[in-house]
């Protein structure tokens, strides 16, 4: 990942390329609510990309249902591909996940997932987008 390019973009670009929720999200740091996102219960096999760069981020295979209402993942396709940052936003402590190609806010990771990683990406499907295999 390090011998990407960083992707930088304008606010008048990004708004141009973005839905009003996915720059919401993917911009401003905001969240869809839980169950209505296009993939919080999809099962399509496939690779979850950056809404923002079409960096592939996710795998379906790490996919699980967290009950969260967001889909969730054990794990990125590559620890490179994300960023992750303390979040102390509304006196809450998190760890907020970013895609480190573009910098766009996919989510949190917290400790409380499933084997084998024991974490759970919580990403909001308005900041991916998946394309999907056989």
């Amino acid at each position: 990942m390090s011998n990407k390019q960083k992707i930088i973009k304008t606010e008048v670009e990004w708004r141009e390329q973005l839905t009003p929720m996915q720059y919401h999200v993917a911009r401003e740091k905001g969240t869809e609510r839980a169950f209505t996102g296009e993939y919080w219960d999809s099962k399509e096999p496939g690779i979850y990309r950056c809404i923002g760069c079409g960096e592939p981020l996710f795998n379906s295979t790490s996919k699980f249902d967290s009950g969260c209402g967001w889909p969730s993942f054990t794990a990125p396709l590559e620890a490179e591909a994300v960023t992750e940052i303390d979040d102390n936003t509304n006196n809450i402590h998190r760890t907020e996940v970013t895609c480190s190609r573009c910098g766009s806010h996919l989510g949190h990771v917290f400790p409380d997932g499933p084997a084998p990683t024991g974490l759970r990406y919580c990403i909001n499907s308005a900041s991916v987008d998946l394309t999907k295999t056989k």
